[in-house]
């Protein structure tokens, strides 16, 4: 039975059927029960294991392990020894104060782990004996056959033989601001897959599906999948000790020290001159006892406190009040770019149509505030202002199966995109003017979508609007739109047309081509838009400050190289033309004097994964930095915790974000992070 552990690297380039020989199983007709009470016992439940919590009063006795605490209990004793019953007390109540505190603050922070179980659903629709039930999701097995629907949540990490228009929400693990687009080949034969981007026939414990159905079986389950490699990571590491506690530790061992030697010292003076030892001990003590501070403990406290509670009337939350004095000591500060720097709202910043006429879009978001004007000459588009860029907006808006209500999007990324940016040309009342009476779904296959409609106020006839890749598009057309009238399409302006789009992708765009016609077998190319995930309002300005103070900034993200780089240009993370990037595979193929010895010079980490944080983090501790993460999703958690300061977002975040960070940006505003770093450090 030890065969059927299968890596879902490994599963990704096999054909579904030797993967169905390698486990065992059948996708049609899935297990039998004794497979699975077999298998059960093999490879246990389906479930990310917590260890067994301390009992409360033993997490409340390891609050005294600290050097200074004990020297202050020995003084406590001592003062009671000697008669000083007034030292005693106040000295005690100063440690049953600071003690109480740090242990609330650390009991709230431990549920990281928690967490994460949460992301594991109930239940899942499984076939088992030829049968589709429902089952306990903990009850999976490897080989048992799942199918998924729209809103549902993986329950393990699933090799696909089935996907119809399958889409999956993989943000929080990935950090990809675009739904993956899911099929079933082993297209990744042959590939040396470094990134869990590239798993695209697999879909992973914990992520959501968003759009279509599909079929796959379990190839990893609990511990085994490609979340419990981020549970396991999570369990390996340690919060480390902020700069303040390693310095009162230092200086509680240091106070034992001195105590001791005066201790000794006076005692050997006083006996050398002929006083008695009992005499001179007392004496001894008193003043080793005198000289420690105990109010020091308290003092520190009652500050953080202070410290904590002006930062919550700034919208900050604050776990551990030791962060409070570790956020003005920060030396790098590692931003997730999704939901961190940028919105994660995909957004349409640029439209160039088919006559060459170019517009800029303004507004970021699912918010209609904003608008559109031409490149050229600055004039605005509103309606059928401009009639080339206004075709494109209104085709972009009539084939389109998603909506957005109130800024709430419903529906894929790059469709609310659209069905924005025709409310900012004050179009998006062709939606309710044409019918749709036919609709071709996007599919990986083809890559574009198409609906035949028509004006139900006009007796136009039916057309069809086609959106989609760029050189799928123009494969499919063979005329082009210019000033009103169509032309031919030859070589030379496909050559055009596909140089805008590449000079929109340089830029980081995702880039959208648009067609229409009365037949989809002789369509006519209108134009493309370019769409961004945008940087976070006032982002920029506080990078540059937080920079100017000495700080470094560095993005970390799981997107690719060209989005990296654009969203990095815009945030002046890096100039132009001149950004020192490193892969995640490249972080692979490092040691870790490689790393440390360029780390310093470099802005940008694409396709990272949640190992790769963490590599970063440590190697920049290593060489002595105090690090401040950021992040939102599942695969910031690991490094959230190793940090010497997690930041996690408010709104956007994940549960396991918040609980495996130090403190919590109510309002995702990361300008936050540079206010409350000049507080601390003023």
């Amino acid at each position: 039975m030890a065969e059927e552990v299968l890596s879902t690297r490994v599963a990704a380039k096999m054909p579904i059927e030797e993967v169905q020989r390698w486990l065992k199983t059948d996708a049609l007709n899935g297990l039998s029960e004794m497979d699975v009470r077999a298998r059960s016992a093999l490879h246990g439940f389906n479930e990310l294991l917590v260890e067994e919590k301390e009992p409360v009063y033993k997490k409340y006795i390891d609050q005294f392990k600290n050097p200074l605490i004990l020297l202050l209990l020995a003084s406590a004793a001592i003062s009671v020894l000697t008669g000083q019953l007034d030292d005693a007390v106040s000295i005690t109540v100063a440690i049953l104060i600071v003690v109480t505190v740090a242990f609330v603050q650390e009991y709230r922070s431990e549920k990281s782990l928690e967490e994460l179980n949460k992301l594991v659903p109930h239940v899942c629709s499984c076939i088992r004996d030829s049968c589709e039930r429902q089952i306990f999701a903990r009850d999976l097995v490897p080989g048992d056959v799942v199918t998924l629907n729209s809103g549902d949540r993986v329950p393990a990490d699933i090799r696909l033989f089935e996907a119809v228009e399958l889409e999956i929400d993989e943000s929080s693990f990935t950090g990809e601001t675009v739904p993956a687009r899911k099929w079933t080949s082993q297209s990744t034969v042959g590939l040396d897959l470094k990134s869990v981007n590239d798993l695209k026939n697999i879909v992973f414990m914990g992520t959501l599906v968003q759009r279509g159905r599909g079929k796959g079986i379990v190839i990893g389950t609990g511990h085994n999948s490609e979340f419990g490699d981020v549970f396991g990571l999570m369990k390996a590491e340690a919060s480390p000790k902020t700069p303040l506690q390693k310095s009162m530790d230092h200086l509680g061992k240091q106070l034992s020290f001195y105590s001791f030697a005066i201790i000794i010292f006076i005692f050997l003076i006083g006996v050398i001159c002929g006083r008695k030892p009992l005499e001179m001990f007392t004496i001894a003590v008193s003043l080793a006892v005198a000289a420690i501070p105990e109010g020091l403990p308290i003092v520190v406290t009652v500050t953080l406190a202070l410290g904590v509670t002006r930062m919550a009337r700034r919208r900050v939350i604050v776990k551990k009040l030791p962060t409070v004095e570790t956020l003005g000591c920060v030396s790098v500060i590692c931003c997730d770019k999704t939901g961190t720097l940028t919105k994660n709202e995909m957004t349409a910043v640029h439209v160039i149509a088919s006559d060459g006429t170019e517009a800029e879009v303004f507004g970021v978001g699912y918010s209609d505030a904003g608008g559109l004007c031409t490149v050229r000459n600055g004039e605005a588009v509103i309606g059928n202002s401009h009639p080339s860029i206004s075709r494109i907006i209104q085709i972009g808006c009539v084939c389109n199966s998603s909506t957005v209500v109130n800024g709430e999007l419903r529906g894929q990324p790059t469709e609310g995109a659209l069905i924005v940016l025709a409310k900012k040309a004050k179009l998006f009342h062709v939606r309710e003017e044409y019918k749709i009476t036919e609709e071709m779904p996007f599919s990986s296959e083809t890559k574009w979508m198409a609906v035949r409609c028509y004006c139900a106020a006009t007796s136009s006839p039916a057309v069809y609007y086609v959106k989609g890749a760029t050189d799928r598009i123009l494969a499919m057309c063979s005329s082009y739109l210019k000033n009103g009238q169509t032309k031919q399409l030859d070589l030379a302006s496909v050559e055009i047309f596909q140089n805008d789009a590449k000079r929109m992708a340089s830029g980081g765009l995702r880039v959208i081509a648009f067609a229409q016609g009365l037949t989809m077998g002789d369509l006519v190319y209108v134009g493309m838009v370019g769409l961004l995930d945008p940087p976070r309002a006032g982002v920029r300005e506080s990078v540059e400050t937080v920079r100017s103070t000495g700080v470094q900034v560095k993005m970390i993200t799981g997107d690719a190289l060209e989005t990296a780089t654009a969203v990095a240009e815009r945030l002046c993370l890096c100039e132009s033309g001149n950004n020192f990037a490193l892969s995640g595979e490249q972080l692979d193929q490092m040691n870790t004097v490689d790393l440390e010895r360029v780390i310093g010079n470099v802005s940008i980490f694409y396709r990272a994964s949640p190992k790769h944080k963490l590599k970063i983090v440590k190697s920049l501790q290593d060489l002595g930095h105090v690090v401040a993460m950021t992040g939102d999703g599942v695969n910031d958690a690991v490094a959230l915790k190793k940090a010497d300061i997690g930041i996690a977002m408010g709104t956007t975040g994940t549960d396991v974000s918040k609980e495996a960070a130090d403190m919590i940006l109510i309002t995702d505003d990361f300008s936050s992070i540079r206010s409350k770093s000049i507080d601390c450090c003023s």
